[in-house]
């Protein structure tokens, strides 16, 4: 809001003032329908306790090893998060997944990184599983040329799952070295962070009153008396590693009665309802005379499932809308449209033309796709994704039209969706789920650190980046597809 706010008073001084009209007409509203749509179906699908229940099957399924356990973990985020928000999949399934690793005495943050890395590969598949992708596919300029819903999920899903193949080994070997397991037994581990968490509790009482002192000195005389346990189970301490859990069952039986399906007609509703939004996706790109746009399509799903869930109290479902993401949306358009306006967006994309120019006219294609793909990866790793997906749309459709240049605008896109995806992976802050997961680890006491994230996602990121990319180059270069 800041950045639109700076780009509009740019305008203003140099005699160019929009009037508000305007600037409201700058809002792409089928993007926001879009997001607001599928918010709300993930709102109500999250009351039927459908991503505990995944996490409990795959450590089912496991039978209690940990390397199974977590790459079926990962399987099921990265699938999930091709059709939901990877965001709200991280939020979902981070808790569940914090309490697999305590029942298995693992150190949850590493499955937890390896968990949101493969939602980021996931929510690359689909022209709905990241924001990305969905600013993408609701452009209008690239509608016109070809590309909706059906053919750029077609074709990301099936490099997706090139890269997911290649990532699994991968991150084998980055964790080849990496304790996963705890030094500590199960016990002591659980005691130090029901130490840190009622800590933390007594520091967030500001003892204002008499009342708040007194429960705040009740708090600390807690951690007190827990940490007199601890010494003393720290001095009987043997340690134990162990390689697998031998009460497997019996923990999959307790962990079925808390977390389980709560309402298994919701979510044959939700089930049903979703099948029909994305199918309806798919009929809208292939059926254009419908006359109905992805929002409108998500809204009326979103409409539809409220009916039929037969929701008593519509607010707790708003406040579980992500009205933050689509305030920053509104925002960000407004500042893509004034960037516009000052000619800043023409210049960028100038000097990309200028430098694919010096390059011979046979081979500017595939330095393009290699340019786009690498410098959208490297600064989505610095940056959020999303303002810069919503930067490199206007610079690519301007390259593509420039004569002299002669470049098809397809494999530009597609090289912009996957390196923006994929790129999120590189740091923890280059993507909105990231940021998410290192909050909500780190409210249950499990928090990771800038450079523990770094060191696992950046090498992911490079080599995710360079199968995708060859994946670019042999079906543009390679098979002539989408020129």
């Amino acid at each position: 809001m800041l950045g639109s706010l700076a780009a509009l008073a740019a305008l203003a001084m140099i005699g160019d003032r929009p009037s508000l009209s305007t600037v409201v007409e700058w809002i792409d509203y089928e993007t926001l329908a879009l997001l607001f749509g599928m918010m709300i179906l993930v709102a109500i699908f999250s009351e039927t306790g459908f991503f505990d229940y995944c996490a409990v099957k795959a450590y089912q399924l496991a039978r209690g090893r940990v390397w199974p356990m977590i790459i079926i973990l990962c399987l099921i985020a990265a699938i999930l998060s091709a059709f939901l928000d990877n965001v709200t999949t991280m939020m979902l399934f981070t808790p569940v997944t914090i309490r697999l690793c305590e029942v298995l005495n693992l150190d949850p943050r590493h499955v937890l990184i390896a968990e949101v890395i493969f939602t980021n590969i996931g929510g690359a598949a689909t022209a709905v599983g990241d924001p990305p992708n969905v600013i993408i596919v609701s452009n209008q300029d690239l509608r016109k040329n070809g590309i909706d819903f059906a053919s750029f999920t077609g074709y990301m899903f099936l490099g997706v799952c090139l890269v997911l193949l290649t990532s699994f080994p991968f991150l084998r070997l980055l964790y080849w070295n990496k304790k996963l397991y705890n030094k500590e037994s199960s016990e002591i581990v659980e005691l130090r962070h029901e130490i840190r968490v009622w800590r933390q509790t007594a520091q967030c009482i500001n003892p204002a009153s008499r009342e708040e002192t007194a429960v705040k000195c009740l708090l600390m005389q807690k951690v007190l008396n827990l940490e007199s346990l601890l010494r003393l189970k720290l001095k009987t301490f043997q340690r134990q590693i162990s390689q697998e859990d031998k009460n497997w069952e019996s923990n999959i039986q307790e962990l079925q009665k808390k977390h389980r399906i709560t309402d298994r007609v919701l979510l044959v509703k939700c089930v049903s309802v979703l099948a029909v939004v994305i199918f309806m996706f798919f009929l809208n790109s292939f059926l254009p005379s419908i006359h109905l746009d992805l929002g409108w399509i998500a809204v009326l799903g979103a409409l539809w499932l409220l009916v039929l869930a037969d929701i008593q109290d519509f607010e707790i479902i708003l406040h579980r809308v992500e009205w933050a993401t689509l305030l920053f949306f509104a925002a960000l358009f407004v500042l893509m449209e004034a960037l516009a306006q000052l000619q800043l967006i023409d210049y960028i994309g100038v000097q990309t033309a200028l430098l694919i120019k010096a390059v011979p006219e046979d081979q500017r294609l595939t330095v393009a796709i290699i340019l786009v793909m690498w410098v959208s990866a490297l600064a989505s790793s610095l940056i959020d994704n999303i303002p810069f997906t919503a930067t490199m749309i206007p610079v690519l459709i301007n390259l593509s039209q420039d004569a002299d240049v002669n470049l098809p605008i397809k494999p530009l896109i597609f090289a912009l969706a996957m390196g923006a995806c994929l790129g999120g992976n590189g740091t923890l802050i280059g993507a909105s789920a990231n940021v998410v997961c290192a909050g909500i680890a780190e409210q249950h006491g499990y928090g990771f650190s800038f450079m523990e994230f770094f060191r696992l996602g950046f090498p992911m990121m490079l080599m995710t980046c360079t199968v995708g990319m060859c994946y670019l180059l042999a079906t543009v270069i390679g098979l002539g597809w989408n020129l």
